[in-house]
């Protein structure tokens, strides 16, 4: 089989990519070899006649919300098999399943408009009964993949309008029996409010119980593995529940509106989760104080073995909240602490960390997940031999169960690759049209998380509640409760110490994209000389860890971040505590004075084959669209991104904006303006300025290129600042 671009059709309201398919559809002996008696598949090849057979696939490229929908009915007969599955997993970008049903039942569905012309033109359609099997074919795939789409409480408007037209259409056919008792299972389930997806809420917890910091006794008590299995069986839980289009760039990205308060509730009960997680460890590490140095490291060390546990059982989000908050400030600086953590779990503790490593934009943690996402258990290769002796021994005892396992991954990575294809890639291109092309860049994500959530149901695991119930009852650390305790803790070893020689440095910050709209990237804090935990500067959009911070039970979607804090003032912030907390949507970076990698969802060593990287509200055709896609603190191809704060409301939190090389100073201002929630009409009143070093700026004029007059050897660090 050989392929071959076929160019484009244009119609009317559609753009079309055509690709020529050329297969072998018989071969056979030629006149001599079939009078010397020999077969075609014994011949060599001079002495045999190929039969070929042409098809053309036509994929659609971009078109008008009718088109689109048009297309859901013709795509089959086109070729393009995937056609469905993509329109469904994204459509919600760009329409309401309400606009797609009416074009789908009242445009198209209207058996009785075929008369009047309404669908002559629809290629593959030549009787009424063609017309009801396709239609019955997108509807069956719509309840198959996305029947959360018709959950309309009160009124289910959408159910009930499907319902209508199967019984005038298809009576007593088996979808409208679906139908009827999808109805019946909306209607009779109680309505799930935001934080109702995590298990591990404090609202949950029974009559009489109360928040409590636990004792090291009871926290010993549970097995290392039984720990694991239990925060891998709550994630499961909620991976499974989580909507697929909730992750999409241009919906997460909203969510914090206040229209919104309640957007993409599956995607906040996995952060809630996450942190629960991290603060759990921060306070069993540091909540009681009466703890030795040699009990606190048996601590730390637990919590390795059962992120080591966690690895076995596929488990990447449990694994990824306890490395992150084994390197949060608070924990990372307990110098004597690490001194008396045995040398075996920490050569464990650093492969574990090395998973999430930022190098190559978090190419081994991709690599690992892609490769272990079907497969039946954990691939372990640990460079230690004690390790990959106990590595193989538990991986053995969860073989001999018979059970498969699944793969949770880090949501995280999901949402940065989803985010930075919304920003760098239009909605609309030339004319109008709806940009498809981007659907299809979004949903080879959207497909490997579904195809993850189909393997979590391999886990066999049974609920634990005597943990569960422990589990909720953790008492979360303030941000100051825990680093004073650290810094009781630590009284006796001097705070200025440089980071050790032995290891890399492991120091990772919070996920910006992972959780939220604002970023957050404080300096880091120097580890102990002596302590066997390293740190690393680097950081990209899919960088995270865990501190413990001050945690606002009313905003559980939000993740924690690292105080701005130094020795001699410790508990100063640079952020709302307001909020709690603070992350991003559209990209993540470092602060001011601290390194920062080039990281990206892309290969971050290659250039843009386009002269220039379209904007989301551009109307370049599609064509436009380059490969590779623009990256902070690099300019490629004429476009990059910058990181824009808001000078003295908060200095440490920015937003990430796409520019091209054809903005000037107006157009970036008014756009910094909007992210940041402020009026868009007072461009005239700041001024826009690039942060040089702790003592040095530079201020644009009003009309400068921004592309252009930057300074491209230092950060692209912006502050929109009013002017005096």
């Amino acid at each position: 089989t050989t392929f071959q671009d076929g160019g484009e059709e244009v119609e009317d309201g559609a753009v079309y990519n055509v690709t020529l398919k050329k297969v072998q559809i018989q071969q056979a002996a030629n006149k001599g070899a079939r009078w010397l008696g020999g077969e075609g598949d014994q011949l060599p090849p001079e002495h045999t006649v190929r039969q070929y057979e042409t098809s053309k696939i036509r994929a659609i490229k971009a078109g008008t919300l009718e088109k689109l929908v048009e297309n859901l009915l013709t795509a089959f007969g086109d070729a393009d098999f995937s056609y469905i599955s993509i329109f469904l997993a994204t459509y919600r970008a760009f329409a309401s399943p309400r606009a797609v049903l009416e074009l789908l039942l009242d445009r198209f569905g209207n058996l009785e408009a075929s008369s009047h012309g309404e669908v002559v033109n629809l290629n593959s359609l030549e009787s009424e009964m063609v017309l009801r099997v396709e239609i019955a074919s997108v509807l069956r795939a719509w309840l198959d993949q996305c029947s959360e789409d018709f959950r309309e409480p009160p009124d289910y408007m959408c159910l009930l309008k499907l319902l209508d037209y199967l019984k005038n259409n298809m009576p007593n056919s088996d979808m409208e029996s679906r139908v009827q008792n999808l109805l019946k299972q909306f209607q009779n389930q109680e309505v799930e409010a935001v934080d109702g997806f995590c298990s591990t809420s404090s609202s949950d917890l029974v009559d009489g119980e109360e928040l409590e910091i636990s004792s090291p006794e009871e926290f010993s008590s549970f097995q290392d593995h039984v720990v694991a299995e239990q925060l891998t069986y709550m994630d499961v839980m909620l991976f499974r529940r989580v909507v697929p289009y909730h992750c999409l760039g241009s919906i997460w990205s909203q969510r914090d509106k206040k229209e919104n308060k309640n957007l993409a509730p599956t995607v906040r009960a996995t952060i809630t989760q996450f942190n629960a997680v991290t603060k759990c460890v921060i306070s069993t590490v540091l909540g009681t104080r009466e703890l030795k140095i040699q009990q606190r490291a048996k601590i730390i060390e637990k919590w390795i073995h059962i992120a080591h546990e966690c690895r076995i059982l596929k488990n990447f989000s449990s694994l990824r909240a306890i490395i992150s908050a084994l390197q949060s400030n608070s924990i990372y600086r307990l110098k004597t602490t690490w001194m008396c953590v045995s040398k075996d779990i920490l050569l464990m503790y650093e492969e574990l960390s090395e998973i999430f490593s930022d190098h190559d934009n978090y190419l081994t943690s991709r690599e690992l997940l892609m490769k272990e996402a079907t497969s039946k258990f954990a691939n372990l290769d640990s460079s230690e031999k004690e390790n990959q002796k106990k590595s193989q021994k538990r991986l053995q005892l969860q073989k001999n169960k018979g059970v498969m396992q699944g793969t949770v991954p880090y949501l995280g990575t999901f949402l940065t690759d989803l985010i930075m294809l919304d920003t760098a890639l239009q909605d609309y291109v030339e004319g109008g049209l709806i940009n498809f092309e981007k659907r299809r860049r979004e949903f080879e994500v959207i497909a490997q998380i579904k195809l993850l959530q189909s393997s979590c149901n391999s886990y066999c695991l049974i609920p634990d509640q005597k943990f569960i119930q422990w589990f909720r009852r953790q008492q979360h650390l303030t941000e100051e409760e825990s680093y004073k305790l650290s810094r009781e803790a630590e009284a006796a070893a001097d705070t200025n110490i440089l980071s050790p020689k032995s290891q890399k440095s492991m120091v990772k910050r919070i996920s910006t994209l992972f959780l939220g709209t604002d970023v957050f990237t404080p300096p880091k804090e120097q580890p102990p000389k002596s302590s066997p935990v390293g740190g690393s500067s680097g950081e990209s959009t899919d960088s995270a860890s865990v501190s413990s911070c001050e945690f606002n039970h009313s905003e559980t979607e939000d993740v924690c971040v690292t105080p701005v804090s130094s020795p001699e003032d410790p508990l100063k912030k640079g952020y709302d505590s307001d909020k709690g907390s603070i992350s991003s949507d559209k990209g993540s970076g470092s602060s001011k004075g601290s390194d920062s990698s080039k990281g990206s969802i892309f290969d971050p060593g290659s250039g843009l084959d386009s002269g220039s990287i379209p904007t989301r509200d551009s109307g370049s055709v599609l064509s436009s669209v380059p490969k590779v896609l623009p990256v902070y603190n690099r300019q490629s191809g004429g476009s990059c991104i910058i990181r824009v704060s808001m000078d003295g409301l908060h200095a440490s939190v920015y937003k990430s904006i796409l520019i091209t090389n054809q903005d000037r100073i107006p157009d970036v201002t008014q756009r910094a303006l909007l992210k940041h929630n402020l009026e868009p009409d007072a461009v005239e009143d700041y001024e826009l300025v690039q942060v040089i070093s702790e003592d040095k700026e530079l201020v644009f004029p009003r009309d400068a290129n921004v592309f252009y007059g930057m300074n491209s050897h230092v950060n692209f660090d912006f502050i929109l600042r009013k002017k005096a």
